[in-house]
């Protein structure tokens, strides 16, 4: 129970600050709303519930680094496919492929983070997830270099039980 309060805050708190509105009906929808929200999936958020407030907190802060980290790379990557298509020998830089590789990370969240942070990045899309197997397509060799482990290694640290994200390279690489 005490699970699905902290849950509660955490969403009223972040419908206040978004909202920026204090009056009577905006605080009570917002109740209504993060009340519903908890209800249908307090499970969805945290995976495990052996982790402290403390350490939940930690985690947020690491995340919000995290993001803060990945809107750079985002940055990057679309300075890199600019560059690409304003190329005037485009056509000979792009190399598509797929690029196939096995994820350390456990947990179903943290797939996802890595899946969609992968995708947010311009050159790169996961096209497919199988268990700890990721497919993703680069849209040249530039891009599929972009995948060494960095962005997995980092949501690792994020979730401190995450200890087996891999170290190296992909394991293999496939001409689209």
């Amino acid at each position: 129970m005490a699970y699905k309060v902290f849950i509660f805050i955490l969403l009223m708190i972040t419908w206040v600050v978004l909202s920026g509105q204090f009056d009577a009906f905006h605080l009570a929808l917002g109740l209504i709303s993060c009340g519903l929200v908890t209800w249908m999936s307090s499970d969805l958020l945290f995976q495990t519930r052996e982790q402290s407030v403390g350490e939940r907190v930690c985690e947020g802060w690491r995340l919000a680094f995290y993001f803060l980290w990945m809107i750079w790379q985002i940055f990057l990557a679309n300075i890199a496919v600019l560059r690409l298509a304003l190329s005037p020998d485009a056509m000979k830089k792009i190399n598509p492929s797929i690029v196939h590789f096995k994820t350390g990370l456990k947990s179903d969240f943290a797939k996802f983070l890595l899946a969609n942070s992968i995708t947010l990045t311009p050159g790169t899309v996961t096209i497919k997830i199988m268990g700890d197997d990721f497919y993703v397509h680069a849209i040249n060799d530039a891009a599929a270099a972009g995948l060494d482990g960095e962005m997995e290694r980092r949501i690792a640290r994020i979730y401190r039980s995450e200890r087996d994200a891999r170290g190296g390279n992909s394991d293999g690489k496939e001409s689209a």
